[in-house]
């Protein structure tokens, strides 16, 4: 015990002062949960549109209004021919074209049917199928509301009652911030710990702690513990801003995250020491958890589902840490998960952590 204390006092020491690592800790969180919920927008909006109103009816001007008016398009220009308006798509002014055929609105009362045609920018997929989704939702809504009121066809009697559970509001920045504050916690614990045997490497410090006569253990173990105890600081911070700043509150028992988090940060840590005992340069590190990182990221769940994934894919996620802990996140912050809930997550990051922090300890060696 008093060996890793005295291993304990060393790290802390080195770790404050370090002008940089401070900053990481306590800025990074708060900066980046300002910016990227705020950026990371699911909704699509400003969506440029151009028309090509060949009817100039009093359908067609509704049409365009109810367009215009739900808030995701902007009207850039209304031309008089679809090859006009296809020149703003080919010069990336518009997104969308909209051309309403002349004696639409005369067709649609006599016969019952009329197409109407909408042309997509569809080099960003995203903007186009959701673009191209709301522009018909509101063009269906329009022409049923129309047909009504000229024939005096009630709208269909069927009324349907939504609860949005968990997310009331359907925020998505309640689906994003705590997943965002997992990558952070990640990142900042994964970094730090593969930084940190590699720099007392390239210092020279390695070689006077291989000749004191600690076991391997006791210096893994007298690495992980400041890194953990920072771990879970960074989290509160993170946490504090969560409620600050976007009034997301735990809906779950404060000591269920923050137990999970803390086996967390043991497996992610173990994973970050395993990495700096193969490297022997501060760069080969920073590469080495860089690639890792981005895997864990993008197929952590984070961005899209893990069941919309390919089996492949799935497998793999399965094999990633971060996926785990971004369930319990939204589980514990947004359902309110108990302990009970969380424990097919917590044993499966247990055995990461296990398998981690002894590979780790197996792999250090006092003798270059």
């Amino acid at each position: 015990m008093r060996t890793i204390l005295f291993l304990l006092r060393k790290e802390f020491k080195q770790i404050f002062r370090n002008k940089s690592i401070l900053p990481l800790i306590f800025v990074m969180p708060v900066v980046q949960l300002l910016i990227l919920p705020l950026a990371a927008d699911y909704e699509i909006k400003n969506i440029n549109l151009v028309v090509v109103d060949h009817d100039h009816s009093t359908l067609s001007r509704r049409m365009i209004n109810d367009i215009t008016g739900s808030g995701y398009f902007r009207l850039v220009e209304d031309v008089e021919s679809y090859k006009a308006g296809l020149e703003f798509i080919e010069s990336d002014r518009a997104d969308l074209v909209l051309e309403i055929p002349a004696g639409m609105e005369r067709n649609l009362m006599r016969e019952n049917m009329q197409k109407i045609f909408v042309a997509v920018n569809a080099i960003n997929g995203t903007k186009a199928n959701l673009g191209g989704a709301y522009i018909l939702n509101i063009l269906k809504n329009t022409n049923e509301n129309y047909v009504a009121e000229t024939r005096g066809i009630p709208n269909a009697a069927i009324q349907i009652t939504a609860s949005n559970k968990f997310n009331p509001m359907l925020n998505y920045r309640y689906f994003m911030v705590p997943g965002i504050l997992a990558i952070l916690v990640t990142m900042i614990g994964g970094f730090l710990s593969a930084l940190n045997i590699v720099r007392e490497k390239e210092v020279g410090t390695m070689e006077q702690i291989n000749v004191t006569p600690i076991h391997k253990y006791h210096f893994i173990i007298g690495k992980l513990l400041p890194f953990l105890i920072l771990g879970n600081v960074v989290f509160s911070i993170g946490l504090l801003a969560s409620w600050l700043v976007y009034g997301i509150e735990p809906a779950g028992n404060l000591l269920v995250l923050y137990a999970f988090i803390s086996v967390y940060l043991i497996a992610i840590l173990g994973f970050g020491l395993l990495v700096s005992t193969f490297c022997d340069t501060q760069q080969q590190a920073m590469f080495i958890m860089f690639f890792f990182m981005m895997v864990f990221i993008l197929l952590g769940g984070l961005f899209t589902s893990i069941d919309s994934m390919p089996a492949w894919a799935q497998v793999i996620a399965r094999f990633n840490p971060v996926t785990y802990l971004i369930e319990v996140m939204r589980m514990v912050i947004l359902k309110g998960s108990g302990f009970r809930n969380i424990l097919p997550q917590l044993g499966t990051i247990a055995i990461f952590g296990v398998v981690l922090n002894i590979w780790a300890i197996m792999n250090y060696r006092k003798t270059s």
